[in-house]
């Protein structure tokens, strides 16, 4: 069944005035049940402002386009469908247009539409990706992907020989599987190891300067387990290592199953002594248990990490040791790969299960750009309710709460993606999508 507005036959459409956002676009039922985006305040009176929307409103309940705008006006929702409304007066509004979806209201509800006063707002716009959707135990895309192989440590005291065989790296069910298995094997140097594995890169495929870098994943664990998402300067066969720049969007080790790392390193501080923050899984669940979504904004003299798009790393050339430079202004490709054994993790041991596997749904190049302020859409399909917002804005963050003025927390949306737009299925309560920094 195609997606359908949530739009009631009897509604109409109107405008109303945020001086602090621009405009929003709500529905103003004639009969419920109906949603609609309430008053706001006056032009002059930015302090006095809040827009909410609601649903199952009955008619005498409706603020009229001419009713006085220097009072704001709230609708409190209450599933599993009743509402009162109330004046407000917020001292300060978030970036966010607002949706309401109830139990008693999956087929009748508004439409909100965010637009900036200034036009445009910074944003991203994706310039290359790996979906990984070939045919089940296909080989990554060679056009996107090559391979390190063989063994030798590389530089960590690692226990792997690397391959570019299916049996350490394929696609399933649009999934690339990056797999270390614990095997004898003899590669190319004649050396036999007890462990494979693959690394991946784009060198010579792909590089990017500058830009949001993101991939979905999910993370395999066990003591000596070490799988990372990872960028290299690609003039390192000109200046070497760690002179190139080196961005660890995320290491796990893992016998910390909930704890992942971003790290730079550089000339004067690399190895042991780069420049590492740790971030905690915030409910303490272990990053193998689901995808999580890792990414690095890069900018001019600035990268900032991000889990779940949530910010805890910033670095800049003020962060460096003194007298170090900041090599971070040219091209890098990207790595994928899961090591055995290191000096940081460590040997595995007799708790270390095999196989072990990274998934990783998809890979994401971003430039920065700027773009119209967010727009986020409630549709109703066959059986459930989906939000869409533009993929312009990955740093956006769906919120949701039980209540119209929150708690909020982060609505997790599995990475959907169609047609230039993240889609998320969602459950009764209440919605805002916000962006910015």
């Amino acid at each position: 069944m195609p997606l359908q507005p949530f739009i009631a036959p009897s509604q109409n459409t109107h405008k109303l005035h945020r001086p602090e956002r621009g405009t929003c676009v709500g529905s103003a039922g004639r009969a419920e049940p109906s949603g609609l985006l309430t008053a706001t305040g006056s032009p002059s009176a930015t302090a006095s402002q809040s827009v909410q929307i609601f649903h199952k409103l009955q008619a005498n309940r409706n603020t009229p386009s001419g009713a006085d705008r220097t009072t704001a006006r709230k609708l409190d929702c209450h599933p599993p469908g009743f509402c009162s409304l109330d004046s407000v007066n917020r001292a300060s509004i978030l970036s966010w247009c607002q949706a309401v979806v109830s139990a008693a209201c999956l087929t009748f509800c508004g439409v909100v539409v965010g637009q900036s006063d200034q036009g445009t707002l910074p944003a991203w716009r994706l310039i290359w990706s790996d979906e990984f959707d070939q045919p089940d135990g296909s080989r990554p895309n060679p056009s996107r992907w090559g391979y390190d192989t063989g063994g030798g440590g590389w530089g960590n005291q690692e226990l792997e020989s690397y391959t570019s065989r299916t049996n350490n790296a394929r696609i399933e069910k649009g999934i690339l599987v990056v797999e270390a298995r614990k095997e004898e094997y003899q590669g190319a140097d004649h050396v036999a190891r007890h462990f494979t594995s693959a690394r991946l890169n784009t060198q010579g495929k792909f590089t990017t300067t500058y830009g949001r870098i993101e991939s979905r994943i999910r993370l395999p664990h066990g003591q000596g387990i070490w799988p990372a998402f990872w960028l290299l300067g690609a003039n390192i066969g000109n200046v070497g290592w760690p002179a190139c720049g080196e961005v660890d969007i995320m290491e796990n080790i893992g016998r910390e199953p909930t704890q992942v790392h971003a790290t730079v390193h550089g000339p004067g501080y690399s190895g042991g002594n780069g420049i590492r923050r740790s971030y905690l899984s915030p409910n303490g669940s272990p990053f193998s248990d689901d995808f999580h979504v890792f990414a690095m904004e890069w900018l001019p003299g600035q990268m900032r990490f991000l889990v779940d798009n949530q910010p805890y790393f910033t670095l800049t050339p003020a962060s460096l040791p003194p007298g170090t430079a900041w090599v971070f202004s040219g091209p890098e490709f990207i790595i994928l790969n899961v090591a055995v054994g290191g000096n940081w993790p460590g040997s595995p041991d007799a708790s270390t299960v095999f196989p072990q596997r990274m998934l990783v749904d998809y890979v994401r190049v971003y430039a920065s750009t700027v773009a119209p302020a967010p727009v986020l859409h409630v549709w109703q399909a066959a059986n459930h309710v989906v939000l869409e917002w533009p993929d312009l804005f990955p740093q956006a963050l769906l919120k949701t709460a039980r209540r119209p003025l929150g708690p909020w927390s982060i609505q997790p949306t599995d990475g959907q993606r169609t047609a230039g737009n993240f889609f998320a299925e969602i459950l009764p309560g209440f919605y805002r999508l916000e962006w910015g920094n």
